[in-house]
């Protein structure tokens, strides 16, 4: 089966998740938690990377992690297989640990803070501790954070203390953050602003033109060749350049996504436009264009297709734009 083919380039930003095979408990133990943490600081060390953020929960993890050398994919490869072969030495068990690949979301810098954010916030999400005393998980950068003596040497909080409000790494500007996180943990807009309920979603976070950017850089994604078994994230990358162009040419941009009703006839035509550039599945179309359930976006294509709609014009625009190109 082909692989999708990982982004690296130096001074990346990545969100990296994964989970154990079936779900299942693979930090429930302190054993388990060291043994990975030490891998993991092994990898750092040799690969030269940066931590802003990262958190051990009991059956995933998650990594904030800068890459000074565009090397993602060799670190994790070591870290994920030691571990794995730790794991099932100690366990005297065989096969997959980890659920499968890991997921690596590529981010700007903007969106540093708020995944760390949100990372330092998954133990209070799962209920094992309050956002008060945060500190008291130990399986969390935050832990590091709030006890200087015990962090890594390639650990850097400061961008995150920054973007929280202009903070210093003092106990003050530690106490402050921790009663951001406090507050942010129970305000409902905030979360939903900085991107809480997608932050594990997605290729990249950022702005539109750090996206088109990278796939410049990555090359004509028209160009490349795809087999049927590559998983729908493999696609991704260019339904999001699709999806941001089209945008542009309706003189719009993904605010407008968010706040137009589902059934608005603009995002119709702009769906119409994607499902037939592309063959964009309707499900993926529903939940980037705010549009509802895919049964319903179907159906207002297949209206949309039959006239007797006004779009304000919008089809044309995408249609004559696309003559133009």
């Amino acid at each position: 089966m082909a692989r999708k083919a990982r982004v690296e380039f130096e001074g990346a930003y990545y969100h990296v998740i994964n989970r154990g095979n079936y779900r299942k408990w693979i930090f429930e133990t302190a054993g388990a938690r060291r043994s990975f943490l030490e891998c993991l600081e092994l990898t750092c060390k040799s690969k030269g990377w940066r931590l802003h953020g990262w958190c051990l929960m009991g059956n995933h993890y998650h990594l904030l992690v800068e890459t000074p050398g565009a090397n993602l994919v060799d670190g994790m490869r070591w870290l994920q297989s030691t571990f794995a072969n730790r794991f099932n030495r100690f366990r005297g068990e065989r096969g997959h640990v980890f659920q499968g690949r890991y997921k690596a979301i590529l981010l700007e810098g903007g969106a540093l803070a708020p995944v760390a954010h949100y990372i330092h916030l998954n133990p209070v999400r799962a209920g094992l501790v309050s956002a008060e005393e945060l500190e008291a998980y130990e399986a969390s950068s935050f832990h590091q954070l709030w006890h200087p003596g015990k962090r890594w040497g390639f650990c850097d909080f400061g961008g995150v203390l920054e973007e929280a409000g202009g903070l210093r790494d003092t106990p003050g500007g530690r106490r402050s953050y921790r009663e951001y996180l406090a507050w942010l943990s129970t305000d409902d807009a905030e979360r939903k602003r900085l991107g809480f309920e997608r932050m594990c979603e997605g290729w990249a976070k950022g702005s539109q033109e750090f996206k088109k950017a990278v796939l410049d850089d990555e090359g004509s994604m028209e160009q490349r060749r795809f087999v049927e078994s590559e998983a729908r994230e493999m696609r991704e990358p260019y339904w999001e350049r699709l999806l941001a162009e089209g945008l542009e040419r309706l003189g719009r941009d993904a605010s407008d996504l968010a706040a137009d009703k589902k059934g608005a006839l603009w995002k119709v035509a702009l769906a119409r436009y994607l499902r037939e550039k592309a063959l964009i599945p309707n499900a993926w179309l529903a939940h980037a264009l705010c549009m509802g359930t895919p049964n319903s976006l179907s159906s207002q294509i297949s209206r949309h297709r039959k006239g007797g709609q006004t779009d304000g014009g919008a089809w044309e625009r995408l249609k004559n734009q696309e003559n133009v190109d």
